[in-house]
């Protein structure tokens, strides 16, 4: 098949709507179950192009969960902590495959950003990815291909109708992309660039010490943005991204934006939010949206508007700032990657509040000096990998 036709473009006046191969030749997935739209598939293919390449980087498992033509989080199949599995609502589920374990990471790191995402597998879909995708709000999910009962599974989602697409993992597209805008072609090479050892050899810090695992989240840090839509800037910890910052028109704007993700991320971890009691039967995109009032700072707002009963079964005392930033201080060794080169050395300073002592950026802004000078004030380690990667 060189042909399916969609029900509309981004939106529903965008009539008619279908994707296709201009060579005529059968397109590379197959659709199992569902009708993806115009942006499921634009979704699909950036996703999986993301995770086929954090699988060669790395050589592990990888998901990632898209919305709007950017990742919401991307991941590599690690080993959850108790902490972790608690968090993204996956503790009861007990141990899990890795494949399922990149994709609680990729779900859970932005669990408000994630919801109703599509997904992005590097390997078979197994039951135990499956199970975890069945239960959250989901648009589809794009893999090399699902075992019997993991496909069961998902046909069961949303009354049968859940997307499923197959793509052929031997596809390799042609070296020169189109598009159109305005009726105009426009005409590029691929970026094939790999994220290898080499790409983060540039050391332009007095550390040069990066340890293995740093190595692997940098990058995971620069192919996550790779598929991000530009300017953008992330942060990742532990083999998975915890912070993006998409489609802002100032860096700086971008390393705020991912930065409070992060943040977000890492307080989510806090005594106090983990021992926050939950009114019975509140599901989990709610009991996210109460987690996400208490840790912001219009929670006292809440309290005294006597609301609160109708999210925690019991009186939460307010996480205050103080107690906030002492939590905050204690996340330290976090990855951070930038699309394009940092401006200013205010993207520095703000990123070690977030825990940040490794960087990869392009360099060849004229305050490089300034940013390496405030990266060495901190003790960080930055490379400068000296290719931009916007993506468009």
């Amino acid at each position: 098949m060189n042909e399916i036709q969609l029900k509309y473009g981004c939106n529903p006046n965008q009539k008619p709507s279908r994707i296709f191969m201009e060579d005529g030749s059968d397109l590379p997935v197959t659709v199992k179950n569902g009708r993806p739209g115009y942006i499921n598939f634009l979704d699909a293919f950036n996703g999986w192009q993301l995770v086929s390449e954090l699988k060669e980087a790395t050589g592990l498992p990888a998901a990632a969960s898209f919305k709007h033509v950017s990742p919401a989080g991307a991941a590599v199949g690690l080993p959850l902590s108790d902490t972790l599995a608690k968090i993204y609502w996956v503790d009861d589920l007990g141990p899990l495959s890795p494949l399922a374990c990149a994709y609680a990471r990729a779900r859970g790191a932005d669990r408000m950003s994630s919801f109703g995402d599509f997904i992005a597998l590097s390997d078979v879909c197994d039951a135990d990815t499956a199970r975890l995708i069945k239960r959250e709000v989901s648009d589809g999910v794009i893999a090399p291909g699902y075992t019997p009962e993991a496909l069961a599974l998902l046909m069961e989602k949303k009354k049968g109708a859940y997307n499923i697409i197959q793509i052929d993992p031997a596809y390799r597209p042609a070296s020169i992309e189109r598009k159109q805008v305005y009726g105009v072609t426009f005409e590029q090479g691929r970026n094939e660039l790999h994220i290898d050892e080499e790409l983060l050899s540039g050391f332009v810090t007095k550390n040069r010490e990066i340890p293995a695992e740093a190595v692997i989240d940098m990058k995971i840090a620069l192919i996550t943005l790779k598929y991000t839509q530009s300017n953008s800037v992330c942060y990742v910890k532990d083999g998975q991204a915890i912070g993006i910052g998409a489609g802002q028109q100032s860096r700086i704007h971008c390393t705020r934006l991912a930065g409070q993700k992060a943040d977000n991320w890492w307080l989510r971890q806090s005594p106090q939010v983990l021992g926050l009691s939950f009114v019975d039967g509140l599901g989990r995109a709610d009991r996210d949206n109460a987690i996400d009032v208490y840790m912001g700072d219009e929670y006292e707002d809440i309290l005294a508007d006597g609301i609160w009963q109708t999210r925690f079964r019991e009186k939460p005392p307010v996480f205050t700032r103080e107690q906030k930033r002492a939590w905050l201080d204690q996340l330290q060794g976090v990855t951070l990657g930038s699309d394009a080169f940092f401006p200013f050395s205010d993207n520095i300073e703000r990123a070690h509040k977030s825990g940040v002592r490794y960087i990869a950026q392009p360099g060849g802004s004229v305050r490089d000096d300034a940013v390496i000078e405030c990266c060495d004030k901190y003790g960080m380690a930055m490379v400068f990998t000296n290719i931009r990667l916007f993506h468009h």
